[in-house]
């Protein structure tokens, strides 16, 4: 596996792991690789320092960083406790809700980078979860 740093054509700069460079390239030129941020598929390679491991103890200790994070899934977990889950509906509920065509109810669920940002400027309250949400019905 390899990471790059990549760059769409609007600036947005991100991480992406390939099984090689080759792998990139047919990605790339198959039109497969877009930026998260704004779906862009005009991605090319960004410049990239090398990695250069610091010295010392320069990051967060692997515990703590475990803890902070088993912390932020147990609040997520509390804050979904009493949320229905509506899958790819998310933003078709969300706006009903919000016209006043369906009751009011504490939602999540899954809408693309473009449905969140159209409901947005609609101005539908919407804010994104900090850990990823396994879909229900991929849950072992």
């Amino acid at each position: 596996m390899i990471v790059f740093d990549l760059r769409c054509g609007t600036g947005h700069v991100f991480e992406a792991w390939f099984g090689s460079g080759a792998a990139y390239d047919e990605q790339r030129a198959a039109g497969q690789v877009s930026c998260p941020l704004c779906g862009d598929l005009s991605v090319t390679k960004a410049a990239m320092a090398p990695a250069v491991p610091a010295k010392g103890n320069s990051g967060p200790p692997p515990a703590m960083v475990k803890a902070f994070m088993s912390r932020l899934a147990a609040e997520q977990a509390k804050a979904l406790k009493d949320s229905t889950w509506v899958g790819g509906k998310f933003p078709e509920k969300a706006r009903a809700m919000h016209a006043g065509e369906e009751a009011h109810a504490v939602i999540h669920g899954q809408a693309t980078l473009a449905e969140a940002q159209a409901l947005v400027d609609e101005g539908v309250p919407v804010a994104p979860l900090p850990l990823p949400v396994v879909p229900p019905e991929q849950k072992n």
